[in-house]
């Protein structure tokens, strides 16, 4: 890996990309620490509880939100817009046929994303206004002076959310690796120094409670295994062997080859675990809002906080579910096998067909389930370890997850374009 940096680094516009790359992370870091007028951060900091969607928000924003910066709602409204352009593909026959136009059809539905990006980051700004004043977190609420504080908050929260977008499609035009990634992935390893002073914290407190001596470093050797699981996981597909026919056009022969189907182990990526905590933290976001004294429901709200064992069961159900959904969507068994079929194409020892088209969905469906377990157990594990050692650890298996794909994925890139040059990389 750091062979790989190196011999980047000996080459100018490799050079000049990953400069712009960092210049880029820096400028985002720098609006990260921008306060936003008329917000109380220290009222805003009393909200965000662990496990609400304003802790999860917090999480993805490095910060930001809780420091009521501009760039508080992050690329939430991003990720939202792309997972709804993405479902609407399959239900829309019209996006569908822009999906399969090439790359005119992705820079459309890019256009549509970032439009529906715009108005989703107006509704959540002007959402979380109403939050934020309702819990007395803006310093002006009544009279002129209270409307034109509300027209900047939310203004600034849009423009902080849009400015984000834009600095990542520079990353994706002038610097190397994906730039929305990027953005988050720095958002995430800034909590880096937050998460290490907490265990140190632990650390310390050993005296008081010996048992940390023995927690402490046993969540290090955890989140090191949780990463080489990642990076296994990530890495690992099954290959659906395929036999192309010979077949003459002309005077040339065509096919003969065999090769296969790669189908990943994870296929949908960090998508599971951001659908499922999404949906988790709706309980608590509205129990921290709805100030009530009925046993009942704080004993509702109560059981959607994020260190119960109820939170963990559902968390890891969901995932599993999410899983499934979002590999059913991105997955045709029946267009795969057409595919084949009309290029000559077979399974060897399964007929064309609705056979081959059954086979693919046993195994889609078995490493499926394989992906999501494990998913689910990266997803879980910090969760029952800090219940078990009554520690609060500031990174959990969603992080991790995103920083070691983001990792891989911008390595991943550099070595393409090393082996390009007859670099070699650490991928060999």
């Amino acid at each position: 890996m750091f062979q790989t940096l190196r011999n980047a680094w000996h080459i100018l516009d490799l050079r000049k990309k990953i400069l712009y790359t960092l210049m880029i992370i820096v400028l985002f870091r720098l609006g990260a620490a921008v306060p936003v007028p008329f917000l109380d951060s220290s009222a805003l900091q009393s909200m965000i509880t662990s496990g609400s969607l304003l802790g999860y928000i917090d999480i993805l924003s490095g910060g930001s939100f809780s420091r009521a910066t501009i760039f508080a709602l992050s690329i939430t409204p991003y990720i939202t817009s792309s997972i709804v352009i993405q479902l609407l593909t399959v239900a829309i026959p019209a996006l569908e046929r822009m999906a399969k136009e090439g790359e005119d059809g992705r820079k459309k539905i890019q256009k549509i994303t970032r439009y529906t990006t715009v108005a989703l980051a107006l509704l959540q700004a002007w959402a979380y206004y109403r939050l934020l004043r309702a819990s007395g977190a803006v310093t002006y609420t009544s009279g002129f002076a209270g409307v034109f504080a509300q027209i900047v908050i939310i203004a600034t929260f849009v423009a902080g959310a849009s400015l984000i977008v834009w600095l990542g499609d520079r990353i994706d035009q002038k610097g190397i690796g994906n730039g929305i990634s990027m953005i988050l992935f720095a958002g995430i390893v800034s909590r880096g120094p937050t998460a290490v002073g907490t265990l140190w914290m632990y650390l310390r407190m050993g005296s008081q409670y010996p048992l940390y001596y023995l927690y402490v470093p046993l969540i290090v050797v955890v989140f090191i295994i949780l990463i080489a699981v990642i990076v296994v996981m990530t890495n690992a597909e099954r290959r659906i062997p395929v036999q192309y026919a010979k077949r003459v056009v002309g005077r040339k022969m065509y096919g003969g080859q065999s090769s296969f189907i790669p189908v990943k182990v994870n296929m949908s990526g960090v998508m599971p675990i951001i659908f499922a905590s999404s949906l988790l933290a709706i309980p608590g976001t509205i129990g921290a809002f709805v100030r009530t004294d009925n046993p009942v429901a704080l004993a509702f709200f109560n059981a959607f906080n994020y260190n119960t064992m109820l939170y963990a069961v559902l968390y890891f159900v969901l995932i599993l579910a999410f899983n499934y959904f979002y590999v059913a969507i991105q997955y045709n068994p029946i267009e795969m096998s057409n595919n084949l079929r009309n290029n000559s194409g077979t399974i060897p020892g399964i007929r064309p067909g609705r056979p081959t088209s059954d086979f693919i969905t046993r195994i889609i469906s078995k490493i499926t389930l394989i992906g999501g377990i494990i998913l689910a157990l990266v997803a879980t594990l910090p969760i029952g370890i800090g219940k078990i050692a009554n520690m609060n650890i500031s990174l959990g298996g969603t992080s991790i997850i995103i920083v070691v794909g983001v990792a891989l994925d911008t390595f991943r890139q550099l070595e393409s374009q090393m082996m390009m040059r007859h670099y070699k990389g650490f991928l060999e």
